[in-house]
């Protein structure tokens, strides 16, 4: 009769898990992150310059627009995407890939809230007032201030006609989707000697919501509590 001897019990191999924790460590400063649980929420960040339809050199740090849509289009279609949380911090970019983002918010069927953290500059202030509802951080600062154009630029009428066309574009939509007139964006946008190299206004979290550009002063939780709040009225759980 042949004995079979036990084997001692090998211990599992740790250096996955140790490798993993390295990884951790060295992209994001911590051993532990938390797990993201299947949420009705979708949060879409817009930060550093907003690229359209040029390449920005690859120093900059960019959000592409080609990357943006695609999201919006498949949270729309998404059943188990109840609502859409933007937070911005952004110095602003491509006048037309920040209109269409823009566009796309305002135009989704279900709610979605805006949060400015940071900042929200230039043609991040169309995409700031775009949603259902939107905040600012206390500290956070929005430019505003009229289109400029790079590169060639031919001295004739139709040049200048073009960009104030452009600058209507963006001037109504803003003034459509908050509570700001057209009178006192226009007079933030052209206002003199504040901006050392330009002609317009940078304002901060509660003056952004004193001038009616912005809703209210938050944070996240404030952000996300909004959202659910405009979640639970869109599926009728309160009136």
């Amino acid at each position: 009769m042949t004995m079979m001897s036990e084997e001692p019990n090998k211990e599992p191999d740790q250096k996955p898990l140790m490798d993993q924790a390295v990884q951790a460590i060295q992209q994001l400063g911590t051993a532990n992150i938390p797990q993201v649980q299947e949420s009705n929420i979708h949060c879409i960040t817009i930060i550093g310059q907003i690229e359209g339809h040029l390449i920005l050199p690859p120093q900059n740090k960019t959000t592409k627009y080609e990357h943006i849509i695609p999201q919006l289009v498949a949270a729309e279609q998404n059943n188990k995407i109840e609502g859409i949380l933007i937070i911005l911090n952004t110095v602003g970019g491509d006048v037309e890939a920040g209109l269409a983002i823009a566009e796309m918010i305002a135009s989704m069927s279900k709610p979605a809230v805006t949060l400015v953290l940071g900042g929200g500059h230039s043609i991040g202030v169309p995409i700031a007032v775009s949603g259902n509802t939107s905040f600012i951080a206390e500290t956070a600062t929005m430019t505003i201030h009229p289109i400029r154009m790079t590169g060639l630029v031919i001295g004739v009428p139709q040049s200048f006609e073009y960009l104030e066309k452009m600058q209507e574009r963006v001037t109504r939509f803003v003034v459509a989707h908050s509570n700001v007139t057209e009178e006192i964006f226009k007079s933030l946008m052209l206002k003199t000697g504040e901006l050392t190299r330009d002609i317009g206004t940078t304002i901060i979290g509660p003056e952004a919501v004193s001038y009616g550009l912005i809703n209210r002063v938050g944070g996240v939780g404030d952000a996300l509590k909004e959202l659910k709040t405009l979640i639970a009225l869109a599926k009728g759980e309160i009136n």
